[in-house]
């Protein structure tokens, strides 16, 4: 049983990624790589930039040694990560089903571990989501092909009055994204849902829930953020080549996860030193020995001058 915290992170893990088959008969396709690091990071540090320090990752049976391998239980970038399983993809909602003991009573964000979010202002968009006095926050992006996606109906004030899973006719083109922020009664919420037709408890389902008593808030993700899925082949070589020309242009990582953790006080900067040497081999940790290099020149240390740094 985890300690009493404010609000607890749900990464959703699990899946067949049958859109990716006959890759992911081997290996979950949040393992796989986009451009420079894992899939997984990229939701994970979502959940980092928005300083939620606890999280538990909803995975398969099949697939929960790979995570603990890579990630371990969180100490290396100052977290608590901790693992459920999810036997069969039974709804996005069923998260919290899996998750109660660590849920009930607490606020949560969830995501989903296909989806990556870059942009300017972001961190302030996941920061007022985590803080808002609403029920349950969700987050809007326009898109061109709305049926295929969790829709919401906007009045003209900008209060949602419909959430529609994947409309036939849709009325507006503003889809749910896949972060989600809720209070701590979510969990009573979906444990009266119903399975869909499809055999699911859909996360539609539970911010229905919420509309219902007027506690569903939307945050807009407007022109200048990009959200993308990588659940299919074309999406994930997408999000490669977008991940590449940023860093490459910028000098910076996206989803650096020691990174964010050394900016946000979870650990101190000879955590990214031990990094930048596991990793000393790549670009990733070339970047880590860097920031390092930085850092300790910021801090007026004239010992950084005698380091040597490996290549």
């Amino acid at each position: 049983m985890i300690q009493q915290i404010e609000t607890i992170g749900i990464l959703l893990a699990g899946g067949t990624g049958s859109r990716l088959f006959p890759t992911t008969l081997a290996v979950s396709k949040h393992i796989l790589p986009i451009y420079d690091k894992p899939t997984i990071f990229y939701s994970l540090s979502m959940l980092m930039l928005a300083k939620v320090k606890t999280v538990v990752i909803v995975c398969t049976q099949n697939d929960i040694e790979h995570y603990r391998k890579l990630l371990g239980d969180g100490s290396f970038i100052g977290m608590d990560i901790f693992y459920e399983i999810q036997n069969e993809p039974n709804g996005i909602a069923e998260a919290f089903l899996i998750c109660r003991e660590h849920v009930r009573n607490r606020s949560s964000m969830l995501v989903l571990g296909d989806n990556v979010f870059f942009g300017a202002n972001l961190t302030n968009k996941l920061n007022e989501g985590r803080h808002s006095n609403a029920g349950a926050t969700v987050f809007g992006y326009k898109v061109n092909q709305p049926q295929d996606f969790g829709i919401v109906e906007l009045d003209e004030s900008g209060r949602i009055i419909s959430v529609v899973e994947k409309p036939e006719v849709p009325k507006s083109n503003i889809a749910v994204t896949g972060l989600y922020f809720y209070d701590n009664t979510a969990y009573d919420r979906v444990k009266e849902l119903t399975p869909s037709a499809r055999g699911e408890l859909e996360i539609s389902c539970l911010n229905r829930s919420y509309l219902r008593d007027d506690k569903l808030s939307i945050k807009m993700l407007e022109r200048g953020i990009a959200w993308l899925d990588t659940g299919t082949p074309a999406g994930l070589l997408e999000a490669s080549q977008f991940v590449e020309t940023i860093e490459k242009r910028q000098g910076l990582k996206i989803a650096c996860l020691e990174e964010i953790a050394f900016n946000n006080g979870w650990i101190p900067s000879t955590d990214l030193l031990l990094a930048g040497q596991k990793y000393r081999s790549t670009q990733y940790g070339q970047y880590l020995l860097e920031l390092y290099k930085d850092n300790q020149f910021t801090a007026g240390n004239s010992s950084v001058s005698n380091f040597t740094f490996r290549h």
